[in-house]
């Protein structure tokens, strides 16, 4: 799930969500189709012990755009965050090359027959990666972590699935009850049921969770970053922002973080007691907001992996050696145009069908994104499971769309829209600022001029400053585009937990009861077929609401120099082609 908000910044508007040479584009790896509805008891395969870090062949220079606005596990939620994140942190479980989920530190995991406890047993000797243990009773502070209302978690609803987890991250007072009931439904152990004795108890290799239903998704839920064992001592020691310190990032994943840079780099060496073994190269990630100054140190040798902009495919598709170093394969992250639902004109569904029906989505992927995307109309993208075909509603029609604001008592005058109370209401579009994006928002605005006759006043923000006021209801802006990248292949992951009231949506002042209702129906199903039929009526209630514009679905692009091999890429590679797989990836001496 790596998702969250797309902040492709660098490539689209934000940095968000939030997120491989050859002759022609290679084939992309697709999303699975299915999950099973409840997953049997699982086990990890046997693995070869981490032995003595391999010869090293180089650093891999990878620009991620925008520098995260936060790198702490239980507050993080777009992309770029996530791609710092998961180099130096692992979860229980995990997503391999083929989107499947795996066991990672847990060596193995099972359910009760009704899937409402889940069981997990961490593999033996794991240690962090400056030697000390790592024992169950870390991924339990996370997760309470994660839950705790003090903490402010953006994925804080996640876990809300764990009984008493909604109640207590709620509160606003006098919580010690329902922080206490927590306690109880995420619980650290040894194997035999005795208390852990705290972070040096070697025997503490057992995590129990129980929840309010069934829940037969959250040992995939469990490879997310919300469950990451940052180390309680040195977050509390370092404060707020512990997480600008490199030396306070000391995790458990295939990567140690040596330098952190705010602003400018974070640089990692391979983490030689990872249990699953030892990356053979450093990595080194660049943050470049202006595409065409990125697409330059591409070309110079600066950068070994950089997002391809639209606006340099003619370039890269002409030139011999660039044409061979570009990947273009399917992706799965949507965006759309988010409407404040408190903000008018956009609290009236009415003005937001009529945008809806005044944007031009095959013109934007035609004109401005040059092809390398698809038109959409619904959230969930083509080949996820819950993915619709054939939805119509709320596409391009400027007709209609003049007649909606007309019916609805709108009219436009000197270019200002006036309310049915006959008050002009000012309209503006922000958007993560760089060149490119000036252009591309100011190509919109026009668009929507031309249809509806309405002047959008246009507000750049600093992109970091961007991420940042989406994530609030109280600072998120009147109209501005975002995305979401698949955290796993599921539909609950699209629907629960981005439109839940209190998940994602609600930053945007989104909230429907009887949404609710449904998805709650089908999270807990167990029947893969009626789960499938209650996840797909959710969809079309949320289509029906207009709360967005859907606008389109990503495709991968990504510029690879040719020392860079053996890349195992996915629809999910968000940071960079490769990153769910980083143990396979090479990096030879650059040629000149």
């Amino acid at each position: 799930m790596r998702k969250i908000f797309a902040l492709l910044s660098l490539l689209i508007v934000a940095s968000m969500a939030l997120a491989a040479c050859g002759g022609g584009a290679p084939s992309a790896t697709q999303a699975p189709t299915d999950q099973p509805a409840q997953p049997a008891a699982t086990t990890a395969p046997e693995q070869p012990a981490a032995t003595e870090a391999p010869a090293y062949h180089g650093t891999l220079r990878v620009n991620l755009g925008a520098f995260p606005d936060m790198m702490d596990p239980q507050k993080s939620s777009f992309v770029n965050e996530i791609a710092v994140l998961e180099m130096v942190y692992e979860g229980l479980t995990r997503l391999d090359g083929n989107l499947e989920t795996v066991p990672a530190a847990a060596e193995s995991w099972k359910y009760n027959d009704d899937a409402t406890e889940l069981v997990f047993t961490l593999r033996k000797g794991l240690t962090y990666s400056d030697g000390s243990m790592l024992n169950a009773a870390r991924y339990e502070y996370s997760l309470h972590r994660n839950i705790d209302p003090a903490t402010g978690g953006e994925y804080a609803s996640i876990t809300n699935d764990i009984a008493s987890a909604a109640d207590w991250n709620s509160c606003t007072e006098n919580c010690d009850d329902k922080k206490a009931a927590v306690m109880e439904t995420v619980k650290a152990s040894h194997a035999d049921g005795a208390a852990c004795t705290g972070y040096d108890d070697a025997a503490c290799d057992t995590l129990t969770l129980k929840f309010t239903q069934p829940a037969p998704y959250f040992h995939t839920v469990a490879s997310l970053w919300v469950t990451y064992p940052a180390k309680q001592e040195l977050i509390e020691a370092g404060g707020e922002d512990w997480w600008l310190d490199s030396d306070n990032h000391v995790g458990n994943g295939p990567f140690v973080m040596t330098n952190l840079e705010q602003g400018v780099n974070v640089h990692f060496a391979p983490n030689e007691v990872y249990w699953a073994g030892v990356p053979s190269y450093d990595l080194d990630y660049s943050f470049i907001t202006d595409g065409a100054v990125a697409f330059e140190a591409y070309k110079n040798n600066e950068l070994d992996i950089n997002g391809l902009a639209a606006e340099d495919l003619a370039t890269v598709q002409a030139d011999p050696v660039l044409s061979k170093e570009a990947y273009i394969y399917p992706g799965s992250c949507s965006f759309a145009m988010m409407y404040h639902q408190l903000k008018a004109p956009f609290n009236d569904p009415k003005v937001r069908e009529a945008f809806s029906y005044a944007l031009d989505r095959d013109a934007w992927v035609t004109d401005v994104l040059k092809g390398l995307g698809s038109s959409t109309l619904t959230w969930i993208p083509k080949g996820f499971p819950g993915y619709k075909d054939g939805e119509t509603r709320w596409g391009y029609d400027p007709a209609k769309a003049v007649q909606t604001l007309t019916d609805a008592g709108y009219k436009v005058e000197g270019g200002k829209l006036i309310g049915p109370d006959g008050k002009a209401i000012e309209i503006t579009d922000t958007f993560s600022d760089t060149p490119r994006n000036r252009t591309r928002n100011e190509w919109l605005v026009a668009k929507w001029k031309e249809v509806l006759g309405i002047d959008i006043k246009l507000d750049p923000v600093e992109s970091t400053t961007y991420t940042a006021l989406t994530k609030d209801i109280n600072t998120a802006p009147q109209m501005y585009i975002l995305g979401w990248c698949a955290d796993y292949p599921d539909p609950q992951n699209w629907l629960s937990v981005y439109w839940k009231t209190g998940a994602f949506g609600q930053r945007i002042g989104y909230s429907n009861p009887d949404l609710d209702a449904l998805l709650t129906q089908a999270d807990g199903e167990l029947d893969p077929v009626k789960r499938a039929d209650l996840y797909q009526q959710a969809q079309d209630m949320l289509v029906a609401g207009i709360p967005v514009s859907f606008m389109w679905n990503n495709v991968n692009t990504y510029m690879v120099k040719p020392w860079v091999t053996n890349i195992n890429k996915t629809p999910m590679d968000f940071g960079w082609i490769g990153s769910m797989d980083p143990l396979s990836v090479t990096v030879s001496e650059p040629t000149k």
